[in-house]
């Protein structure tokens, strides 16, 4: 083969004295010509066709485009630089081919996902090889058609926070729910709050489409859903642990070493009884903020109480729900040491206010 000078004149007159149907014939003729030998050509060659086929489709109508596009999309040494300028097409009939298999750089990839339009990123959703960070954008800018392609996706590695964003969106879409559910990588956290969010005819599908080891996962995940639904919907009785912890509290014996002994053993009621009493606060406010989502109203109580943070990690600790990782402690534990004591006890003196214990 000759070296890339010897054909760039021939190219030059094609381009700028050729007509749109000439520039496409010769277009097609590299091409071919290209895919002819590309099983035997070495890096160099295919640099060479990289070169002219890259000069040749800065001036070419869209349709011969296209057609170059489903020629080399099959072909793993196809010219980088030619699939790198037609899976950037505006044109998705230009770039789908490559979008759905061809070898692409993560660069490339995620500049599409990032950047064009929602048919691109449901002809990327579907090809293999999908990495993590690919699929994070995917999820979190594709439509309904682009999650749905994803979901189902086999081969596409999920993130944790696509997987968190797909969970998220299925509170509103029960198909999404069945695809989302039917993968085998899905953390078990967030089966679990699928699963609790799903309804009952999503749970129901799960469970036929699912094999019989994962039947019991399933079930036994329900059953624990269904206590714990069936536990937060019954109020708690504070009345016992009330009297306990007030009568420890009027002979001044109710201290910060109770509460963590209390959270620590998994006494509950005592502990939110406790709590209101130091804080006084309503035993029913506490109750509501320490079932929340968040942790920080209980971080407010601990600080404004004047707590230490091991007293605090066993309450947050003792909170309904999962227990908290090491990584929702280690930010608790930061929210902990930023917030002043002053911060915290103008929050829970409005608290108080509201419910008219305040003075």
């Amino acid at each position: 083969m000759g070296a890339p000078a010897s054909l760039l004149p021939e190219l030059e007159d094609v381009v700028q004295n050729g007509s749109a149907e000439k520039r496409a014939e010769t277009l097609r003729r590299i091409t071919s010509l290209f895919l002819d030998g590309a099983k035997v050509f070495n890096a160099e060659h295919v640099a060479l066709f990289d070169d002219v086929m890259g000069y040749l489709i800065d001036e070419i109508e869209a349709k011969a485009l296209a057609e170059l596009a489903r020629r080399i999309a099959p072909v793993p040494n196809a010219p980088a630089g030619v699939v790198s300028t037609l899976a950037k097409s505006d044109d998705i009939e230009v770039a789908r081919p490559l979008l759905e298999g061809a070898p692409l750089s993560d660069p490339d990839m995620k500049y599409i996902a990032e950047t064009k339009s929602q048919a691109h990123l449901l002809a990327l959703s579907s090809r293999l090889g999908i990495t993590e960070a690919l699929s994070e954008i995917l999820v979190e800018r594709g439509d309904r058609e682009v999650v749905h392609t994803i979901a189902t996706n086999q081969d596409a590695r999920l993130s944790e926070n696509a997987f968190t964003t797909l969970v998220k969106r299925a509170e509103q879409d029960g198909v999404l729910a069945e695809k989302v559910g039917q993968r085998t990588d899905i953390p078990p956290r967030l089966f679990r709050q699928l699963l609790m969010q799903a309804s009952d005819v999503v749970q129901k599908r799960l469970l036929a489409a699912a094999k019989p080891e994962t039947q019991a996962e399933i079930r036994r995940v329900l059953e624990k859903v269904t206590d714990e639904v069936a536990a937060k919907a019954a109020p708690r009785n504070y009345t016992a642990a009330l009297a306990t912890v007030r009568a420890l509290h009027k002979e001044g014996k109710l201290s910060e070493n109770d509460i963590a002994e209390y959270a620590k053993s998994g006494q509950y009621e005592e502990t939110i009884a406790a709590l209101a009493t130091l804080c006084a606060v309503p035993v029913e406010v506490v109750d509501r903020l320490m079932s929340g989502e968040r942790a920080d109203p209980v971080l407010i109580l601990a600080r404004s109480a004047g707590f230490g943070w091991p007293t605090v990690r066993e309450v947050v600790s003792a909170r309904p729900g999962e227990k908290p990782t090491e990584s929702v402690l280690n930010a608790a534990f930061e929210n902990f040491e930023k917030l002043t004591a002053a911060t915290a006890q103008r929050v829970v003196r409005f608290w108080q206010v509201r419910q008219g214990t305040g003075e």
